[in-house]
């Protein structure tokens, strides 16, 4: 099941606040999915589902600071807004120490709420962008020949073409060509770029 960019994700157990912030934030245009519990949520959670998750915080079951915390273990990307009608200074730490959003009390001010949701979603936009950089690097130095791997990681080492050639046992100028044909097909203008788009890729675990 894929959803919308702009999808709010609402779980909260008391129906008349989930009907009414449902049509708030409809009217508003965002598309709205609604669940009355964090088991609930659990059970339909696609992974490719993108948008922002509207938390309460007491609830039957699994309580939102743990389904939030949950979520972050699991590495779910859905930026999250947790609210609750008994807000306190030790929840509120949990919240953002699970990198919530925003922490907002009831009754909800609905300003706030559509200041926090933008947020969110700026955050959602934030993320895939990086992601879709980090995928387009691991495509790109995948089409790299063995060799040209070899150079590049003595060149992101920092060492001179000199250096490179005696390592590998190639003549300066065939460093030369390597190092260009590599900064052509990685798309990248500099050796800093590579530099960068190499450690991005390590970072990541794919590199």
């Amino acid at each position: 099941m894929g959803t919308s960019l702009n999808t709010v994700f609402i779980v909260e157990d008391d129906q008349s606040v989930r009907d009414a912030l449902g049509l708030l934030l409809g009217l508003q245009g965002f598309s709205v999915v609604l669940f009355a519990d964090a088991e609930g949520f659990l059970a339909a959670r696609h992974a490719d589902w993108s948008g922002c998750l509207l938390i309460d915080i007491r609830m039957p079951g699994m309580d939102g600071l743990t389904l939030q915390k949950r979520l972050l273990e699991s590495g779910c990307s859905l930026p999250v807004i947790v609210m609750t009608g008994h807000g306190d200074v030790e929840s509120a730490r949990q919240a953002f120490r699970a990198q919530a959003v925003d922490f907002i009390e009831k009754p909800i001010d609905h300003d706030k709420l559509l200041r926090a949701i933008d947020e969110a979603f700026s955050r959602q936009s934030a993320s895939q962008e990086q992601r879709d950089r980090q995928t387009e690097a691991t495509r790109l130095l995948a089409t790299l020949t063995p060799r040209e791997r070899e150079v590049m990681d003595q060149v992101v080492a920092g060492r001179h073409n000199r250096d490179i050639a005696r390592a590998l046992d190639i003549s300066p100028r065939t460093v030369e060509v390597h190092k260009a044909r590599l900064l052509a097909k990685l798309r990248v203008n500099s050796i800093a770029d590579l530099v960068r788009l190499s450690l991005q890729n390590r970072d990541t675990g794919q590199g």
